[in-house]
């Protein structure tokens, strides 16, 4: 059983008003086991859509390789952008070591809650993936539970988005957003390429494809 732990701590840039929250990077990144084009900090898998998407709505020109440089550019644009960065899983057990959601079990999950009180400024939540199983709004659900809170829908459309009041834990009422953007993988392509507005859209340009959606839909958020 391969123990899958999280390697990177929590990224909370001072000031910071919005969080980015996935699950856990490749277990390579675990076992110190990055190839060339992995960048050494959160959501840096050479297979990962985030810092590409990222790259082409604020034009980073960011680099994509293992160094130093690759990895402050990318804590610069978060700190500039006043935008954190916790996952909320911390480990995790796997039978057969890839990066699926579900493959995970005995899952142990990050006090997401802990933290967003100790950064009062932080007003949203942007969950990489929606609400299928072990996806990040999934986890965030059950951890909410815990605190006797739960989403309230805001919007049903994809994006979808949902509010919660950080009141118990909290002197005053205060109300985080969550958005749940498709998840900045390949294997949400397919679920992309199904969806009604990207059918349309490819209908008036048959150049648009999958990274452009992401870039349309992020871009809103971020």
């Amino acid at each position: 059983m391969f123990i899958h732990t999280h390697p990177y701590e929590p990224f909370f840039p001072e000031g910071a008003t919005k969080l980015i929250v996935g699950t856990l990077p490749p277990p390579r990144f675990t076992t110190r086991e990055l190839n060339e084009k992995d960048v050494d900090f959160c959501y840096g898998s050479s297979n990962g859509l985030l810092w590409p998407v990222l790259d082409r709505i604020f034009g980073l020109n960011l680099v994509f390789e293992t160094t130093e440089m690759a990895a402050k550019q990318r804590k610069d644009f978060l700190t500039s952008r006043g935008i954190g960065v916790c996952d909320i899983v911390h480990s995790c057990n796997r039978q057969k070591i890839d990066a699926s959601d579900l493959g995970m079990q005995n899952i142990k999950l990050r006090d997401l809650i802990g933290y967003l009180l100790q950064y009062p400024k932080i007003d949203t939540l942007i969950f990489t993936g929606g609400n299928s199983k072990n996806g990040p709004e999934y986890f965030f659900r059950k951890h909410l539970k815990e605190y006797d809170m739960k989403l309230e829908v805001v919007s049903n459309e994809i994006p979808r988005i949902h509010q919660f009041i950080l009141s118990k834990q909290s002197r005053e009422n205060r109300i985080i957003k969550t958005v749940s953007l498709t998840a900045p993988s390949g294997a949400a392509n397919r679920a992309i390429g199904s969806l009604q507005e990207y059918k349309e859209l490819k209908k008036q340009n048959p150049k648009f494809n999958t990274i452009d959606y992401r870039v349309m839909q992020y871009q809103k958020f971020f």
